[in-house]
């Protein structure tokens, strides 16, 4: 199996990275300063969701299952795999890249998590419950971060193509049906994830000194 990886240049890297940072950073501002138009949006959007899952059990069931199946926890132990399978096909450098990718931005989601604070959505009729803090989603994040290492190796995978669209979106409305999460939250997990990746790449071909880590995956 052959998988020629996207070149990644360091200026269309920042300016992607850009793009998607500021719209990020924008929202934590605005979360983190309690801005009430962006409340009032969330709640909104949150409790027209809710009604609906009240209203119709089979859309929680299907949420519920859709949620559970694309957990972070799925995602990390498929980059684990991936690793392994690189490894032994003597690929160290992007098994290391999916490594670092992985952990760096679960570990930038957690630690965003404790800086903003956010509380989880309190609804008079929960569908569904999780814990810790809100902002940002760590199921968006990590679907986006799973589903992207594996479509920066195999692009010409139009499975993953497709997968890489439906899984992460997917994902994050099952959260915010579920009322776990507020829509800004998951926004913000999708457009992190990419951004992580996006940076990681670039910087990891930067360190490798070439402009393509590696030009195929051999298997």
């Amino acid at each position: 199996m052959r998988s020629d990886l996207p070149e990644v240049r360091a200026g269309a890297a920042a300016a992607v990275a850009i793009l998607l940072l500021v719209p990020f950073v924008l929202l934590a501002a605005l979360v983190a300063g309690d801005w009430a138009p962006l409340h009032d949006l969330d709640r909104s959007v949150t409790d027209s969701l809710n009604r609906a899952a009240l209203d119709h059990p089979a859309l929680t069931t299907a949420m519920t299952w859709w949620t559970n199946i694309f957990q972070p926890n799925v995602f990390r132990l498929a980059a684990l795999g991936l690793v392994i399978w690189l490894v032994r096909n003597g690929n160290r450098g992007p098994a290391v890249w999916v490594a670092v990718t992985m952990i760096a931005g679960g570990l930038l989601g957690g630690l965003l998590k404790l800086l903003v604070g956010r509380d989880r959505p309190e609804l008079l009729e929960p569908v569904s419950s999780a814990v810790g803090q809100a902002f940002p989603s760590g199921h968006a994040l990590n679907s986006v971060l799973g589903i992207a290492i594996f479509l920066v190796l195999f692009p010409h995978s139009l499975p993953l193509r497709v997968a890489a669209v439906v899984i992460p979106v997917g994902t994050a409305i099952s959260r915010v049906v579920l009322g776990v999460h507020w829509t800004s939250d998951v926004v913000a997990g999708l457009l992190l994830g990419v951004a992580v990746v996006v940076v990681s790449l670039a910087v990891f071909q930067r360190l490798a000194g070439r402009r393509r880590v590696p030009e195929n995956v051999a298997g």
